[in-house]
């Protein structure tokens, strides 16, 4: 795991990890066959300049996901998922609302000179490189929007403790409309004694960072 971008010598700076020099961390993440979690982080400073006045807004509550959609995009644009196919990333908050404007991205991107480099959609990429957790995003029309776009098998249920609730993240998704087979596969793994997160807290809860 680690934040959406990393800073070298200057505080107010921002280093991206599609930049060249990371090809080899991520030959040797795809090479070990794990996952890499692209955690949220604020917008440095002298780059925020659209939410003068709006603090609000340079928080979790927006600022968070804004900042961690811009890169993963900048990850699927960079080519690296042409170079490693089997990495895979992992998103927190359901997707940070990528998989809400999928289509609209795929859609405009196909007959618009917005200069995107890569013969494949980025809904491919989504689908095939990221998985999604629950954290912080317990309403069932996100989730769902989320679940159809991406599918059972690209999903986990997870809580983002302690900034957010165990009991009530999970009686949240005992409830939402699944079958016991999703819930189960989404909530727990493949296999496993119970579909109900509140049966299983620790081993479901898989994000408690």
């Amino acid at each position: 795991m680690a934040n959406c971008f990393t800073q070298r010598d200057v505080a107010d700076s921002a280093v991206y990890y599609d930049l060249p020099e990371f090809l080899p961390f991520w030959a040797t993440v795809a090479e070990l066959g794990v996952p890499f979690y692209l955690h949220p982080r604020l917008t440095i400073p002298s780059r925020a300049k659209a939410y003068k006045g709006h603090s609000w807004l340079y928080s979790p509550a927006w600022d968070f996901g804004s900042e961690t959609a811009t890169q993963a995009l900048r990850l699927i644009g960079s080519g690296l998922f042409d170079d490693f196919p089997n990495l895979q990333i992992v998103l927190g908050h359901l997707g940070e609302r990528i998989p809400f404007d999928m289509w609209r991205i795929d859609n405009l991107l196909s007959h618009m000179p917005a200069g995107y480099p890569l013969s494949r959609k980025v809904s491919e990429y989504m689908r095939g490189n990221f998985h999604l957790t629950t954290s912080g995003q317990f309403h069932d029309t996100p989730f769902h929007c989320a679940l159809a776009e991406m599918g059972v098998d690209r999903l986990m249920f997870s809580v983002d403790y302690p900034y957010e609730e165990m009991m009530p993240a999970a009686e949240w998704f005992d409830n939402t409309d699944l079958s016991d087979a999703d819930r189960l596969r989404i909530g727990r793994g493949p296999s496993g004694p119970s579909t109900r997160a509140t049966s299983a807290l620790l081993p479901a809860a898989r994000e408690a960072i």
